[in-house]
């Protein structure tokens, strides 16, 4: 039977026996620097395993004293079971608090108490530090929390102590599996012959040996070369478990405590995230705006400024929104949990979550903004889609990336995306790229009002031509949107007979050039003259009795054409039709394919018209880039990017 991988770490007050506890559960001293042997005292953290009915246990020995709580926070993120630690002959003191503390902003919810040394004190003794604990506990999730009797000396309630760990491991919900792989480093050190290794605790997901990884926040490519777990060999390592990772690609100091590892493409650097934040209750002052911080968020310590965007402080025990400007970017999901302290590292001032991991700049007391953070922060799935969308403005969002900014479980994604989508909340659009991007539809509404609007302005100031050159509308709107996205709803307009065109021209539906009767016929005849003339076109005068000589007006049917697409302007009064002059480029294309040049007379011929037309073909060839002309002869450009059919499949 396959054993649940979890989590046991340790908290509490410095000398009250955390260590010692630990390798009386294990055999194992947790205790690994020679400083930490010198000094008697936990620096840096501590690992053992322990093996119970049903469950391998994976325990982090935090240290205690004041001046390492970066260390215990490093650790502490990953507990799913948290093991208060009191001493019988000291009861409570200020770091059992702190760490406490920690643990209720770090939301966990499962734990025990341990009350150590009892070898020490007598039966009364014992009755009124458990009364301090139980007063200390009051108000948390661990209020009802078993406080059992230990020693480290003598062993008593080793045994007892196993059993209710195994009690509370049954109690333990699984967690909902993430499809992305994510673990904080908690150390980075080099094997002889292996390279650099990695350990932590995995977050979410899963890796297995071959993997590829990326390093955040500095996003480097690495892989897996293979894996550990409580010094076993493993193939896969999954969320709850302790895991070292052997990784090729790059050097152990490039990767220090604090960084990440996680599947490439799923989490984004940020050095602005938005939070709720709830002020420590022990604090006698209020959380300040503007006040410098230690945000400590996975393994990683981080120095920042609060922003609190509804007021100018937040009180203690109370909650509120705020954002965290960051010096060093950093990785996170919705609904993380975080700690921050003062910039000193000398006290806990708070802690919270996240609930925008990548966020912009928010203006204080904007009431728009101030709501949405509110629905992202709620447990309304639908609201929080919402939010993140309108947040996200043009950019978007990929689908696969929701669960990361909003929280939402990945299989009801698409259940509540429905829902956004049927209500006309949220917009779902397949980019070029074949990623599907949700956006606020209200955006996407102001975005296709500002494409007619353009294209109205462009017929009323040309009221001949029915399409203009789709380049010049998204010229227009570039500083709106980027062009990808401006390209897919373009199209998405075409779709839905909002607009006319294709890749190169668009326009109105509605919009019909205002021709007469007598303009209609003669636009007709010039197609049909153009197109049976082939490669030898008649001059534009030709039509100008048609219009009882009114050239300017028989220029612009000519200019309606070429903007149409009907007809292609060589020079002067020189036109083709369209698809006659790309039948032209494939001929003389095809023909240089030898790599013997061709003279006028030979383009003359090859095209079956004379040299009065000729001329100017080539010169307009060479103009395109189709030939290039080297004395009297024209041969293939010397950089051909494009073949003739791709150029005519571009055009199209």
């Amino acid at each position: 039977m396959l054993k649940r991988d979890l989590i046991l770490g340790t908290a509490g007050h410095i000398d009250h026996g955390k260590t010692s506890l630990v390798k009386a559960l294990t055999g194992i001293d947790c205790d690994r620097l020679p400083e930490e042997k010198a000094r008697g005292i936990t620096i840096d953290l501590g690992f053992a395993n322990l093996d119970l009915p049903g469950y391998r246990i994976g325990i982090i020995d935090v240290p205690g004293h004041e001046k390492f709580i970066k260390n215990m926070l490093a650790g502490a993120t990953g507990f799913d079971i948290a093991l208060l630690i009191v001493a019988a002959d000291d009861s409570v003191m200020p770091q059992t608090r702190e760490h406490l503390e920690i643990l209720k902003f770090l939301k966990i919810k499962h734990g025990l108490v341990a009350l150590t040394k009892c070898d020490l004190g007598d039966s009364d003794t014992l009755e009124v530090v458990e009364m301090e604990i139980r007063e200390l506990l009051e108000g948390s999730a661990f209020e009802n929390a078993p406080i059992i009797q230990t020693s480290a000396t003598t062993g008593k309630g080793i045994a007892e102590l196993k059993t209710k760990i195994t009690e509370i491991c049954a109690g333990i919900e699984a967690k909902k599996e993430q499809h992305f792989f994510r673990l904080p480093i908690d150390r980075s050190f080099a094997v002889h012959g292996y390279g650099a290794v990695v350990t932590g605790t995995v977050y979410t997901g899963k890796v297995s040996e071959g993997d590829e990884l990326e390093l955040f926040p500095d996003r480097k490519t690495v892989r897996v070369r293979s894996l550990q777990s409580h010094a076993k060999n493993i193939k896969q390592s999954s969320e709850g478990q302790r895991c070292a990772i052997n990784l090729a690609g790059i050097d152990h100091h490039e990767v220090v405590r604090g960084q990440e590892l996680a599947t490439p493409g799923y989490l984004f650097p940020a050095k602005i995230i938005s939070v709720v934040l709830h002020c420590a209750k022990e604090r006698k002052k209020p959380l300040k705006h503007r006040l410098p911080v230690r945000l400590h968020l996975g393994t990683s310590e981080i120095l920042g400024t609060l922003s609190i965007l509804e007021d100018d402080a937040i009180a203690p025990g109370k909650p509120g929104l705020a954002q965290l400007f960051l010096k060093e970017p950093i990785t996170a999901s919705w609904g993380q949990p975080f700690v921050i302290r003062n910039s000193s590292a000398t006290a806990t001032l708070g802690g919270g979550n996240v609930i925008q991991p990548t966020a912009g700049k928010i203006r204080r007391r904007h009431s728009h903004s101030i709501q949405m953070l509110n629905d992202l922060a709620s447990g309304v799935d639908v609201l929080k889609l919402k939010a993140a969308a309108w947040f996200a403005g043009f950019k978007g969002i990929n689908e696969e990336s929701l669960p990361l900014f909003t929280g939402i479980d990945p299989s009801a994604i698409n259940e509540q995306l429905k829902l956004g989508l049927e209500d006309g909340a949220l917009f779902e659009i397949n980019t070029s790229t074949g990623r599907k991007k949700i956006i606020d539809n209200q955006l996407i509404i102001d975005l296709k009002t500002k494409t007619t609007t353009i294209l109205e302005s462009l017929h009323a100031e040309n009221p001949l031509i029915s399409t203009h050159e789709r380049q010049r509308v998204t010229s227009e709107l570039a500083y709106v949107a980027d062009d990808a996205l401006v390209q897919d709803l373009i199209d998405q307009m075409i779709a839905q007979k909002i607009l006319t065109g294709n890749k190169r021209r668009i326009g109105l539906t509605a919009f019909k050039p205002k021709l007469s009767n007598n303009q209609r016929k003669l636009l007709e005849k010039i197609h049909s003259t153009y197109r049976e003339a082939k490669f030898a076109p008649p001059p534009m005068e030709d039509f100008i009795n048609h219009l009882g000589g009114q050239k300017i007006q028989l220029q612009e049917l000519f200019n309606l054409s070429v903007q149409e697409g009907k007809l292609v302007c060589l020079q002067d009064d020189l036109y083709l039709d369209y698809d006659v002059e790309q039948e032209m480029r494939c001929l003389v294309s095809n023909a240089l394919e030898n790599g013997k040049g061709l003279t006028v007379a030979e383009i003359r011929d090859l095209l079956k018209t004379s040299r009065k037309y000729a001329v100017p073909f080539c010169e307009h060839l060479d103009k395109i880039g189709t030939t290039r002309r080297e004395g009297d002869l024209r041969y293939p450009p010397l950089k051909q990017l494009k073949t003739p059919q791709e150029n005519l499949e571009h055009d199209q």
